[in-house]
């Protein structure tokens, strides 16, 4: 294992139009659990130019049944995504939470993958599709995360809550930053390289009709406060290289600058790069599906491994078949650094935490309204909340403990 080196990780804004699209989706997943916590949900999103489309199938007691919608599902849908748009922020020309148009073409669930995946009289609930997950922890940072990505996200983080605060009344929703640290036996000890580009609000630019030299001084100067008071102090030098809206202008943007299409930032959802993925994304999916599920535990195993001491890094892999509850198979890898042997550690684990998809479901209470909010700004590093983010608790540290003592 390399001990000196050089990484990068980038993160996205909840404005950025993949995550509009992710958070539009998942707000769907939220509504319908809400009525019906065995609801099936696959919802896809685009965004683009004023205009919002829903794709993918559902089962919804009380709301989607026998192929037919419920009286007012159809005006309660569109509310909740018009509502998810303009909590982000989006009241531009190009792209409106009150005017854009809406097509919603979400229907019934096929029926053989009910099939395969239902539980029935003589068979445990099945995985909703075939697969690999991957969850990973690092003791890099507090969180248990990559030092790239967890300051990436962090960024935005502060970023759009001073927009929302009206802090920064010169941002706009859509942004996107990079973070470039160096290693130094294996730890990260300064940054390299920082990239922001955020919308802004007209002639908080360089170049273009509206450029302002002074006004881009303005959101420069807010920019670098944030990069040097969200990285650990000392990480940025004189030496480190700060790109901040390199383009130039950045007015145009969100789903009128660039299409969004839910799930193509599954690694700004992860681990930033700094582990594998299995290549299924997480938003609009209901937790029967093993995509988002499985990889969720799959975290939180390797999480509690590295917050028992037992790893200083690990990686677990998980894999199903459609329709087949438990796992094909179980992998740990703790890449040189665990204090237990990786094969013990596969047979510990599946006894402390059932990885059927309902053992899972069950184990992480994921079978709620909880998922908006995990689809910006990383669905791991976060802090459990009551039942949100459930998959971040270290509660079986002492069980590790006992069990590989």
């Amino acid at each position: 294992m390399r001990s000196s080196y050089i990484f990068t990780s980038e993160s996205v804004s909840e404005g950025h139009p993949d995550k509009v699209a992710d958070q539009i989706s998942d707000t769907i997943v939220d509504l319908f659990l809400s009525k019906d916590p065995e609801a099936r949900i696959a919802c896809e999103t685009l965004t683009t130019t004023n205009l919002v489309v829903l794709a993918g199938e559902i089962r919804c007691k009380g709301v989607y049944e026998n192929g037919a919608w419920a009286d007012g599902a159809l005006a309660e849908i569109e509310a909740a995504v018009r509502a998810t748009v303009r909590r982000i922020g989006y009241e531009q020309s190009g792209f409106h939470w009150e005017s854009f148009t809406f097509e919603n073409n979400l229907h019934g669930q096929s029926a053989e993958i009910a099939m395969g995946v239902d539980e029935g009289s003589n068979k445990d609930e099945g995985a909703g599709d075939q697969g690999i997950m991957f969850g990973y922890a690092t003791d890099e940072t507090p969180g248990l995360m990559p030092a790239t990505l967890y300051y990436s996200h962090k960024i935005l983080e502060t970023m759009a809550a001073d927009r929302h605060s009206g802090k920064a009344p010169f941002l706009e929703p859509d942004a996107k930053s990079q973070v470039t640290l160096q290693y130094e036996n294996g730890v990260p000890t300064r940054a390299v390289a920082l990239v922001v580009s955020t919308q802004h609000k007209a002639g908080y630019c360089l170049q273009g009709d509206n450029a302002d030299a002074a006004k881009y001084d303005v959101l420069k100067d807010y920019v670098t406060g944030v990069l040097t008071s969200t990285l650990p102090e000392g990480f940025v030098t004189d030496e480190t290289k700060v790109y901040i809206n390199p383009t130039g202008a950045f007015e145009i943007g969100g789903p009128d600058g660039d299409a969004g299409v839910t799930g193509r930032k599954i690694i700004v959802d992860t681990y930033g790069g700094a582990a594998p993925h299995g290549g299924g994304a997480f938003s609009g999916k209901d937790p029967t599906k093993v995509d988002r599920s499985a990889a969720y535990v799959a975290r939180y195993l390797a999480k509690n491994v590295v917050a028992a001491g037992l790893a200083k890094r690990c990686t677990i892999q998980l894999s199903y078949a459609i329709g087949i509850a438990e796992p094909l198979s179980v992998y740990v890898d703790t890449h040189g650094t665990g204090t237990v042997e990786e094969a013990k550690l596969e047979q510990v684990l599946p006894q402390l935490v059932r990885l059927t998809p309902k053992g899972i479901r069950q184990h992480l209470k994921l079978n709620a309204p909880i998922y908006v909010k995990s689809a910006a700004y990383g669905h791991f590093g976060r802090e459990p909340e009551g039942d949100l983010f459930t998959w971040e608790k270290t509660d079986l540290v002492e069980q590790l403990k006992a069990a590989v003592a």
